[in-house]
This record gives structure tokens, sequence and C-alpha cells, in this order.
């Protein structure tokens, strides 16, 4: 089974990011977050503490694990910042 993939940007509302980490945690156990730039790395790092509150009353409490990923966006390689989220 793939893991979904959520990509954010430096535009990204953090409370809709954080619904959305909620429920692939809550559905599918996991879900990988992809952000290009220092702006979507940040919107990306908000998301996932506010899900933690989110998930709080269900007693559910998440650990991510950062790595590297090479994408491709419009023929480019870049370089994206991928963050596993899942329970502890």
């Amino acid at each position: 089974m793939d893991i979904d993939i959520l990509k954010v940007s430096s535009k990204s509302l953090p409370t809709s990011v954080a619904g959305a980490i909620a429920g692939f945690v809550q559905e599918e156990g996991s879900v990988e977050i992809q952000a290009v730039g220092a702006g979507a790395a940040n919107q990306a790092i908000k998301s996932v503490a506010i899900a933690r509150t989110y998930l709080e009353p269900a007693g559910i409490d998440l650990v991510c694990v950062p790595e590297f990923a090479n994408i491709v966006i419009d023929d480019e390689e870049r370089t994206a910042i991928k963050l596993i989220v899942e329970p502890r």
C-alpha cells in the first residue's frame, strides 16, 4: 500500500493541512507531507503541531520523521523536505 502524500506550499493554511493530517492518520495510519522552500516547510511543521492538538482527545500522539526528497516540478529537479507523520 502506498502512503498518501500531502503537498504543502507557503500559502497553505496550517489548520486545513492539520485537519487533513489528522484524517489520514486516523483512516490510513500515516501520511507523507512534501514541502519545497522555507515558507512551505514552515507551514508543514505548524500543521503537524496543530494536528497533534486535534488528535490529542482521541489519545493519539504524532511523531514525524524528516527526510530529503528529490522531486520534479515543471521538468526541473528540486529538493523537498519530506515529513512522514504517524502515531507514536
